[in-house]
């Protein structure tokens, strides 16, 4: 059975949360503080997605992510909040985080996101080349990894997700609407935000100046072109 777990300190939030993820088909590991989190996923290394809220008494969710992304690149993490400012998704992402929910929430809306993440995971099905090579990168479609000028780096599954298709379209400006459809899936009802801060992360990951980006270029009033 697929496990998600879930960090939220409000007792009926959580409990709300598991009974659907029940509901749902997956194992729910529960945690009421950071601390706990971090014990939890290390007593259930094959948990694939990870739902965390950012008010919480010890560490706050922030730090939870920023730890989890140290040690493990695959697992998808949500970041759950009920502070709709826009620093606070910004900061979950850039931190590590590959999607976020606000409260109030519904049952089939958290369901939908993990689902979604859980899909993204298992997503390479052998059809395409096993490597992609373009300029100094090598994209490992079997292993899920990306090597610039023969250095591993290090990708969530989202990052790696955008650099697949990047790669798979040299040349071709992509829409942030495409973008999303093709990494998040047609039915995501999140902003396109969340594929810009994505975009700022993973040129920080593989630029060699990110104020002049040189293989992620930016088009205006549309998109972004992969140009290796």
């Amino acid at each position: 059975m697929k496990k998600v777990l879930i960090l939220e300190d409000e007792v009926s939030i959580r409990s709300f949360v598991v009974i659907n993820l029940k509901r749902a088909g997956y194992e729910a590991i529960e945690a009421g503080t950071g601390m706990e989190a971090l014990e939890q996923l290390k007593n259930n290394p094959d948990v694939g997605v990870a739902i965390l809220d950012i008010m919480l008494p010890d560490i706050d969710g922030f730090e939870v992510c920023r730890n989890i992304r140290a040690t493990d690149k695959q697992i998808g993490i949500i970041m759950l909040t009920a502070r709709a400012q826009e620093m606070d998704k910004v900061t979950g992402l850039m931190t590590g985080a590959d999607d976020y929910i606000t409260k109030p929430f519904s049952p089939a809306e958290l369901t939908a996101r993990i689902d979604a993440l859980y899909r993204r995971v298992g997503n390479d099905t052998g059809k395409d080349a096993e490597e992609i090579q373009q300029g100094p990168f090598v994209l490992n479609t079997r292993n899920r990894t990306l090597d610039k000028a023969g250095r591993r780096v290090k990708l969530t599954q989202v990052e790696y997700a955008i650099m697949k298709l990047f790669m798979q379209n040299p040349g071709r400006a992509l829409s942030r609407e495409d973008i999303l459809a093709a990494v998040w899936g047609r039915d995501y009802d999140g902003e396109l935000k969340i594929v810009d801060v994505n975009i700022r992360r993973l040129r920080i990951k593989i630029e060699d100046d990110t104020a002049n980006p040189t293989y992620i270029t930016s088009v205006w009033g549309f998109g972004y072109k992969w140009g290796a």
